[in-house]
């Protein structure tokens, strides 16, 4: 089944002028059509990449904001610091902290909110 059509198109990919034989060619050639599925295949996966990014950056602060004691990491995480400088607070008696275990300290959280009263 052979048309004798030729239609005027321009192509998605290079945005040339092309003549068509069918009314569904969208490229001028093979080359534009696997460059064209590339690009787009290379955008999708960097927008689901930064989408990935926002979504574990974001998480684990409103997971931490709904518990009630929060490990020496937590902290670190809600003050934007290092756990290092949360153990000097601790130190300092500055946070109140709990040792339950020789690697398990707990922070309740009423305790760090007054630490900004």
């Amino acid at each position: 089944m052979s048309s004798n059509i030729k239609i005027q198109r321009i192509c998605l990919y290079c945005e040339n002028e092309f003549t068509a034989r069918t009314t569904k060619t969208k490229y001028c050639s093979h080359k534009c059509n696997s460059r064209h599925y590339k690009a787009k295949t290379k955008n999708t996966k960097i927008e689901k990449s930064n989408r990935e990014t926002i979504n574990k950056t974001l998480y684990p602060i409103e997971q931490i904001k709904a518990k009630e004691f929060l490990t020496v990491k937590d902290v670190a995480t809600l003050l934007n610091s290092s756990t290092r400088t949360v153990y000097r607070l601790i130190e300092q008696g500055e946070i109140k902290a709990v040792n339950l275990a020789e690697r398990k300290t707990l922070v309740k959280r009423t305790d760090l909110d007054m630490l900004f009263n």
